[in-house]
C-alpha cells in the first residue's frame, strides 16, 4: 500500500484533499496519553485540595518552642 501524500485525495471519500481532513485525525494525541494527562491533573487537584483545607489548622498565633517574638526586628528570634 502507498504512502498517502499530503496533497492527494483523502481516501475517507470526502473530496478534500488528506491535509484538510483526515491528516489531523491521525496525529491527535492516543487514548493513553489523554488518560495519563488526566491522571496526572486529578492528582494535582487532589494536592491542591489538601493544601487548601490544611492551611486553617495552622494558628498564627502560636508561638514557636523555644523562640521569642522581637518587635524591634517584626520577627521571630
Amino acid at each position: 500500500m502507498a504512502a498517502i501524500g499530503r496533497n492527494d485525495p483523502c481516501p475517507c471519500g470526502s473530496g478534500k484533499k488528506y491535509k484538510q481532513c483526515c491528516l489531523n485525525k491521525a496525529e491527535k494525541m492516543s487514548l493513553s496519553m489523554r488518560l495519563a494527562i488526566a491522571a496526572v491533573g486529578v492528582c494535582l487537584l487532589g494536592g491542591l485540595i489538601i493544601i487548601l483545607t490544611t492551611i486553617d489548622d495552622v494558628d498564627p498565633g502560636a508561638t514557636p518552642a523555644g523562640r521569642v517574638w522581637s518587635p524591634e526586628h517584626g520577627h521571630w528570634h
